[in-house]
């Protein structure tokens, strides 16, 4: 039975989950993402009314049936609206944004130290102190690929940042708010990557937590000929009536809907991993494991909805209780998802990595992640997590959304 084009209400959805037991699955929505130019001085009035309008969203969303995990504001890049500040008034800014996050309940990203290779690393400087602050809110990220080519600087300054966040924040913990990103186009919802350049309307987009959906779609479809089109169906049926919610809400308020990323998020239980080990009948890692990528990947591209961000496959290594797994015991490495990597869009997520690494072997890691991304013009990113104290073949020491897995060495890489 041919799937409805449009499900706009709760009703709608209940019916196709009927006829279409993929659909029965139903995702979170992981982020309501705000994109929003601010100055140093009128930032906490012009944060309050973004919040304001994100929560109609996020009632609207809740009202189409599907629970939302939270609402999040992205700046244009923290240099421009620190520029011409003393290092301590602009600390002053960003801590003041910080605790603005906290009293008005939305998650913060302050956007990249650089987006040009060129930019002034000073900015580098400053976001490593903040992100190694106890109890930090903030994110933000460094670009270093883009339609202009690799960004060696930027690459060099982003091991420079993680390298320093791992030695000064609690357990390395504040490197989990920071990402490089490669060929990533600004108004992607998810964090720490999500970014724009600031000017122009006021936006948002949305991303969803919809790994289980994944699962309930490969647990009986087993076919690469045919499983790429059910777990579109099963995708779009959610995006759509999602989306429906969010333009409803957007007309005539001022706010630009930027569109919506597809990726199939996880998180902790709701395991890609699990879904793909579902699959392929074997652990993650195994042969099998590139093509469900592709699989995955494809469906998500296919899903007809306005696509931001990503668009493609998350392999989070600490935030994906299966994956958290497979890494402890092996099965797969650094080398397993770049390989991945070729085949979809996410990157090097939550990685976790002895606490003597050296800034240049970090580097070379993210220089080959923004290498992947440029020559294969796609969005990935590096999220790296060195472990202060701890050696390959220990347990980390993370806490709250990051697990904690065992080491593993980064194969014929030197310490120096």
């Amino acid at each position: 039975m041919m799937r409805p084009k449009h499900l706009l209400s709760v009703l709608a959805i209940s019916v196709v989950s009927l006829l279409h037991p993929a659909a029965a699955a139903k995702p979170k929505v992981r982020a309501i993402t705000g994109f929003v130019t601010i100055d140093a001085k009128s930032y906490p009035a012009q944060l309050e009314e973004a919040v304001k309008f994100l929560s109609q969203v996020r009632d609207a969303v809740k009202a189409a049936g599907y629970d939302v995990a939270g609402i999040r504001i992205s700046t244009q890049p923290f240099p421009e609206y620190t520029r011409g500040l003393s290092h301590a008034e602009a600390l002053k800014v960003l801590h003041g944004i910080d605790e603005l996050a906290g009293k008005l309940g939305f998650n913060p990203n302050i956007g990249p130290a650089m987006v040009k290779d060129g930019d002034d690393v000073a900015s580098a400087d400053l976001l490593t102190e903040v992100l190694s602050m106890p109890g930090n809110r903030l994110n933000a990220n460094i670009v270093t690929a883009g339609e202009d080519g690799i960004h060696w600087n930027a690459v060099r300054q982003a091991a420079r940042i993680i390298k320093g966040v791992g030695e000064r924040s609690p357990h390395g913990q504040g490197n989990f708010n920071f990402a490089a990103v490669a060929m990533l186009k600004p108004y992607g919802p998810f964090y720490p990557g999500a970014w724009h350049p600031g000017g122009g309307p006021r936006s948002f987009a949305i991303g969803l937590e919809a790994a289980n959906v994944v699962m309930d779609v490969f647990a009986r479809e087993h076919d690469p000929r045919t499983a790429g089109k059910a777990l579109t169906e099963a995708l779009s049926i959610h995006m759509r009536a999602v989306e429906a919610a969010a333009m409803k809400t957007a007309a005539g308020s001022g706010w630009t809907y930027a569109g919506i990323d597809p990726t199939p998020a996880p998180g902790g239980a709701v395991s890609i991993g699990a879904a793909m080990e579902s699959f392929t009948g074997g652990a993650f890692g195994s042969p099998g494991t590139e093509t469900a990528a592709g699989i995955i990947t494809r469906a998500v591209k296919d899903v007809q909805v306005r696509q931001t961000g990503y668009s493609g496959l998350m392999i989070p290594v600490l935030e994906d209780t299966v994956l958290t797994r497979r890494w402890t015991e092996g099965t797969y490495g650094l080398d397993s998802i770049l390989a991945y990597s070729a085949v979809c869009a996410g990157g090097v997520d939550t990685v976790p990595l002895a606490g003597d690494t050296s800034e240049d072997v970090i580097a070379r890691i993210v220089g080959d992640v923004a290498t992947l991304a440029y020559k294969w013009n796609k969005p990935l990113a590096a999220r790296l997590l060195p472990a202060p104290g701890k050696k390959v073949g220990e347990m980390t020491e993370f806490s709250g959304a990051l697990a904690n897995a065992i080491i593993q060495p980064l194969v014929g890489s030197p310490r120096r």
